[in-house]
């Protein structure tokens, strides 16, 4: 069997790591995954015919030459490779979690620290048990600081992630109602959220933290932290304003870290990204990098991959948040679009909330209800809607939702785009 040592001494003669014979880099160390319908092993051959150079197998029957490096379990290694291959750099390595937003706000940390100095962070939301170790495995020399985002579905999610990272630096962004199913209710979320705080006081490591959050402050209230906010006790102050564009404006108060005021005119939508910056403004100072920078930075970050982003269409001005969406990031969306200022007629499509298990009925009925407090004429689409819009306009799925907006021939309207990303309500884009 190999051994990890003996297999991060290959690696570093490798150009990276794949786990996909679709997506083959020349010269690369391919490692065979295994998962409840696929056995990557009968794909090992393939992915050194395609250029890959090595080939991580667990099936000792596949290893027929000594291209083929056999290991117990293929997962394991990756994960203790990544760790090992962590182990050689001394420098921070920044976790980030959250409910909502912890995409956008490594997003946006990365704009910051990126500015200032080389900097690794996890590429698009590859922030699990295997997407973290394929984060860590593209540590270089050149590297300065590392941010790896942690996701979780179950408890001990983000306990196994840190074990693998061993972050020297945490940030939780929220602790909300997500994934309901997996974690088997609100207590579940909070203590596996909070696990990255487990992590960071037993290493004694650094929290940045949002101290307008009594929960967060209270979960943390024993660790090393640097604090962001509205108010006049953290580190770093700023408030969102009010204007007539979509877009968040922010202005940053004059704390410990500096005597000046900075205003940033962002291209995200919605104010309840205003945390999100914050976070990012506060992991900028924490590292020494300057205002000037960090203003710039967060300035130029253009969000995508439909996160907070706005479209005009020609016809019709688009909010497009359809990437994810759960309790508490549909209700800050909503209240958000409700209070934009526009000459426009607003209309807000509003596809399910997925993996909230028992829960689906009760809170796609409060988001209704939400809906009809704030007066806001929409469109819902999905089940778990169907089951409790009644009398009220939803569609079964997003094919029957956009012909009938096509139908429509829907103009001059602001639309708020806002639901899970198995609901595919981006196709609705082209009829807008």
């Amino acid at each position: 069997m190999t051994t990890i040592a003996q297999l991060h001494e290959v690696f570093l003669r490798c150009t990276g790591v794949c786990t996909d014979t679709r997506a083959l880099t020349p010269g690369s160390l391919f490692v065979a995954l295994r998962g409840p319908s696929f056995n990557a092993n009968a794909f090992a051959a393939q992915a050194l015919e395609g250029g890959c150079r090595y080939a991580v197998v667990d099936d000792p029957d596949v290893a027929v030459d000594g291209r083929y490096l056999p290991v117990p379990d293929a997962l394991l290694a990756l994960q203790q490779l990544a760790l090992h291959h962590r182990r050689a750099f001394n420098i921070p390595f920044i976790g980030i979690t959250g409910t909502n937003g912890k995409t956008t706000t490594k997003e946006l940390v990365y704009a910051v620290l990126s500015a200032d100095r080389p900097t690794l962070a996890t590429e698009g939301n590859l922030n699990n048990h295997i997407g973290v170790p394929l984060t860590l495995l593209k540590l270089k020399p050149e590297h300065r600081i590392a941010i790896v985002e942690m996701g979780a579905s179950k408890p001990g999610d983000i306990a196994e992630l840190c074990a693998i990272a061993e972050p020297t630096h945490g940030l939780i962004t929220n602790i909300g109602k997500a994934h309901l199913e997996g974690f088997g209710g609100p207590e579940g979320v909070v203590r596996t959220k909070t696990e990255l705080y487990t992590w960071l006081r037993e290493h004694h490591g650094t929290a940045f933290v949002n101290g307008d959050d009594a929960l967060l402050m209270e979960k943390s209230s024993s660790l090393q932290r640097d604090t962001y906010g509205t108010g006049d006790g953290v580190d770093t102050s700023g408030n969102a304003v009010e204007s007539e564009s979509p877009c968040l404006q922010l202005v940053l108060e004059a704390t410990r870290h500096t005597h000046g005021h900075f205003h940033i005119t962002t291209k995200l939508i919605g104010n309840y990204n205003a945390p999100n910056a914050l976070a990012a403004v506060c992991i900028g100072r924490h590292f020494g990098v300057p205002d000037e920078v960090i203003a710039g930075a967060i300035a130029e970050y253009t969000p995508a991959n439909n996160r907070s982003q706005f479209k005009d269409t020609g016809r019709n001005q688009l909010v497009l948040d359809a990437y994810n969406a759960n309790p508490s990031s549909m209700a800050a969306a909503l209240e958000n679009f409700a209070r934009l200022r526009s000459d426009r007629k607003k209309l807000a499509i509003l596809g399910d909330m997925l993996e909230l298990g028992a829960a689906s009925r009760t809170e796609h009925g409060a988001i209704v209800a939400l809906v009809d407090q704030l007066g806001l004429e929409t469109v819902f689409v999905g089940p778990g809607f169907m089951r409790s819009a009644n009398g009220r306009r939803c569609y079964p799925d997003v094919r029957s939702a956009s012909a009938a907006l096509k139908d429509d021939a829907l103009k001059d309207h602001l639309v708020l785009v806002k639901g899970s990303r198995g609901i595919r309500l981006e196709e609705v884009v082209a009829v807008l």
